[in-house]
């Protein structure tokens, strides 16, 4: 999990996954990558780490969401490992309809999807909808091939893929400078284009998903250069230069 200013959501956040992993799955720890947090986030989550142990933090500067998304799941030490955003938009008890299919299917890679039958968005904005549409088509026709949602928060992978899969960006991780602006970035289609790749099995599951306002972006802005990101990824995988593990210190 990244989280950057997240003070006013992040105690309830951690109240929920405790709470619901604790009957399903005793055996877990929390990853929380802070991307340099100005407000008491980080006070908030070492108050709820004293009695809770299984919560481990990693501090950084300032980098985006994408550098401390790469930095948990580098660190990440269970058999599964789940990337979810801080705001829960997908519930955490969504992670079931997940790991069935990689426990008793066999599949490498799980994402939530908010596309096809049994998906649900609430109370998106339509501009926002069509917005994540375009994007995806970008995607589809020159990164990850017959994926109808890549973008959303909430993913499943094995040990194995992600130990596999995260040393070889290039884009994101390591080569990401500090920045002053909050972004996204697509780390998903980096993670996801090296995935299929590699011929990891990867399995989209319909999820529901409540959107979460924020003024911390700028859509279009950020929008124009995740695209930007989308095309160096394709071109990355075209030159061959994901062949080979690059950041192995997180």
């Amino acid at each position: 999990m990244s989280v950057y200013n997240e003070s006013d959501k992040i105690a309830s956040t951690l109240t929920q996954i405790i709470n619901f992993m604790g009957n399903y799955q005793p055996d877990f720890e929390i990853v929380i990558s802070n991307d340099g947090s100005t407000d008491n986030t980080v006070e908030l989550i070492k108050s709820y780490q004293k009695s809770e142990p299984r919560i481990v933090i990693l501090d950084n500067v300032h980098f985006g969401k994408s550098y401390n998304i790469w930095r948990a799941m580098s660190a990440a030490k269970g058999d599964y490992i789940l990337m979810t955003d801080a705001d829960l938009a997908a519930p955490i008890q969504e992670i079931k309809k997940l790991l069935v299919w990689s426990t008793d299917h066999g599949y490498d890679i799980v994402i939530a999807s908010r596309e096809g039958i049994g998906a649900k968005r609430i109370k998106e904005p339509l501009i926002r909808h069509i917005m994540g549409r375009i994007f995806n088509l970008w995607i589809r026709i020159v990164a990850v091939k017959g994926i109808s949602d890549t973008q959303c928060g909430f993913k499943l992978f094995t040990n194995k893929a992600a130990q596999d899969i995260f040393p070889r960006f290039r884009v994101y991780g390591k080569n990401e400078k500090p920045t002053k602006a909050a972004y996204l970035g697509a780390w998903d289609v980096e993670a996801l284009l090296i995935a299929q790749r590699l011929g990891y099995k990867i399995k989209s599951v319909p999820v529901v998903w409540t959107y979460v306002k924020t003024n911390r972006l700028s859509h279009v802005k950020d929008s124009i250069k995740m695209a930007w990101d989308v095309f160096k990824i394709s071109l990355n995988g075209f030159l061959g230069r994901y062949n080979s593990a690059r950041n192995l210190d997180p």
